[in-house]
C-alpha cells in the first residue's frame, strides 16, 4: 500500500478546491491537504470546515504560505492565469513536487523559465491537461498506436462551448480579458492542443487561426436592454438573462438542485437570497453586451504536424450543450468519438462498424469526462512512489501552449501563417 501524501493549495477557488483538493474526501487515504492561500475569508474557512485544515495553516497570501519551512510534498497552484509563475517558481526552489493548473502563463517566456527551473531542482511538475488522463483520450491513443486506422492523415476537433458557459468564464467572469487573463485558445483550449499534439504523435510545425469577438458586443444589445439583467425589459427573450442561467436553466441552475460550479462562483453558500443578491451587485449580474470582455467567441486554427499530419480545430460559444467531439483519419479508416457520450466508433475501411461504449464516468466531483479525478489518482501514484515520468509534464506543455499563442498571434494578423520554429524568439 503507497503512502498517502501531503499538499499544500495556493489559490483555494473552484479549481484548487473543487477539482484537486476535493480528491481528499474522495480518497482519504491517498491524499490530505495540510496548508491552503488564499484572500478570501470564506474560502479559507472552507478548507478549515471541510478539509480540516488547521487555522494556523490558512495563510492570506501565496508569499506568506512560501515563507514557511516545506509544509507538503506538493504544492497545487491553482491562482489566476498571470499568478501562476509568481508561486510555481518559489515553489519548486522550496523543494515542492508541483501540480500546476493551466495555462502555465500567457507569456511564453515564463513557460520556458519554468521549465528550466523544473529541470534544475529536479522536482516533479504536473501541468493540468486533463483531458490526457480521460479513458476516452487514452483510449483513442492506443487505438491509433494499434493500427486500428492505418496510418493518421487527419483531425478534426471541435470544443463546443456552450453559451451560458462562455457567458459565466468568458464574457462575464475572470477569462474575459486577455490583458489580464490570456486569449481563450489558450486559456479554454490549450487542453485541446494537447490532446492534438499528443495524438498526432509530432512537433507541430505551423499554424494558422482565424475568428474574433463577435456577438458579445454593445452593438448587439437588444432594444430596451440594461446594464444588469434584473433591471433588464428586454431579458424575456434573451437566453443570456442572468437569473435563467442561474436559477433557472436546469444544465447550471439553482432550482435544478445544483449547488456547485458555476454557482459557487458567485458566492460560496449559493442560497437563492444569496444568489439575487450577487446578481444585483456583481459581476455575474451583466448584461453580456455590456462588459468589458475582449476574447474572441469563436475560433478555428488550422495546424500541420512533422509527421505529415494536418489538424483543424474549432471553438465556438454558440452551443446548446458543452462538449468535446473528435474524428480522426487515417490510410486505412476513421474514429469518431464524442467526450460527452463517451463512446467511440471504429470504422475500418471495408469493415462492419465497432461501437465501443467506455466506461460511465464515475466523476464525483469537477468533471472533464472523469480526467480530473483520474489526474489526482495519477499525481499521488507519482510522488508516493518515486516515479518522474509525468504524463503532463512542463516539457510536453510547453509545446501546446506555444501552438495556442501562435494561433492566437495569427489571428491577431488576418490569419496570417506561423512557423513554430522561430515562434517567440
Amino acid at each position: 500500500m503507497r503512502r498517502r501524501i501531503t499538499a499544500a493549495v495556493c489559490g483555494f477557488g473552484i479549481r484548487g478546491a473543487e477539482a484537486y483538493a476535493a480528491y481528499q474526501l474522495l480518497r482519504p487515504d491517498e491524499l490530505r491537504i495540510v496548508a491552503v492561500a488564499d484572500p478570501r475569508p470564506e474560502r479559507r474557512r472552507l478548507a478549515m470546515e471541510r478539509f480540516g485544515v488547521p487555522e494556523e495553516r490558512c495563510y492570506e497570501t501565496g508569499e506568506q504560505l512560501l515563507a514557511q519551512p516545506k509544509l507538503a510534498d506538493v504544492m497545487i497552484v491553482a491562482t489566476q492565469d498571470r499568478d501562476h509563475i509568481r508561486y510555481a517558481v518559489p515553489a519548486l526552489e522550496r523543494g515542492y513536487h508541483l501540480l500546476l493548473e493551466k495555462p502555465i502563463s500567457p507569456d511564453l517566456g515564463e513557460c520556458v523559465a519554468l521549465r528550466e527551473k523544473a529541470h534544475e531542482t529536479g522536482r516533479i511538475v504536473v501541468v493540468c491537461h486533463v483531458l490526457r488522463y480521460t479513458q476516452f483520450y487514452q483510449k483513442l491513443r492506443a487505438l491509433l498506436d494499434e493500427g486500428a486506422v492505418g496510418k493518421l492523415e487527419t483531425i478534426a476537433a471541435t470544443e463546443n462551448v456552450a453559451y451560458w458557459h462562455f457567458a459565466h468564464s468568458y464574457v462575464r467572469g475572470n477569462w474575459r480579458r486577455a490583458d489580464e487573463s490570456s486569449p481563450v485558445i489558450l486559456a479554454k483550449s490549450c487542453h485541446d492542443m494537447d490532446i492534438l499534439r499528443w495524438l498526432a504523435g509530432s512537433p507541430c510545425l505551423r499554424v494558422q487561426s482565424f475568428g474574433g469577438l463577435d456577438w458579445f458586443r454593445p452593438e448587439n444589445a437588444p432594444a430596451g436592454s440594461a446594464a444588469r439583467c434584473l433591471d433588464c425589459q428586454a431579458r424575456e427573450g434573451c437566453p443570456y438573462d442572468a437569473e435563467k442561467i442561474y436559477l433557472m436553466d436546469p444544465k447550471s441552475g439553482y432550482r435544478s438542485g445544483q449547488r456547485q460550479w458555476p454557482l459557487t462562483v458567485l458566492c460560496p453558500e449559493p442560497t437563492e437570497q444569496a444568489l439575487y443578491q450577487a446578481l444585483r451587485t456583481g459581476p455575474y449580474g451583466r448584461c453580456v453586451y455590456r462588459c468589458d470582455n475582449d476574447v474572441a467567441d469563436h475560433q478555428v486554427v488550422d495546424m500541420e504536424f512533422a509527421s505529415g499530419v494536418t489538424a483543424t480545430f474549432s471553438m465556438s460559444a454558440f452551443t446548446q450543450d458543452c462538449y468535446r467531439t473528435i474524428r480522426l483519419m487515417g490510410s486505412l479508416g476513421e474514429l469518431e468519438g464524442d467526450l460527452e457520450e463517451n463512446t467511440i466508433h471504429v470504422r475500418r475501411f471495408g469493415c462492419p462498424e465497432r461501437v465501443i461504449a467506455l466506461d460511465p464516468v464515475q466523476d464525483e466531483f469537477a468533471g472533464h469526462g472523469g480526467g480530473d479525478s483520474r489526474l489526482m489518482e495519477y499525481l499521488c501514484a507519482l510522488v508516493s512512489e518515486g516515479g518522474t515520468d509525468a504524463l503532463t509534464s512542463v516539457d510536453v506543455s510547453v509545446e501546446s501552449h506555444l501552438m495556442a499563442l501562435a494561433a492566437e498571434e495569427s489571428r491577431l494578423h488576418g490569419g496570417a501563417p506561423v512557423e513554430l520554429a522561430g515562434f517567440g524568439k
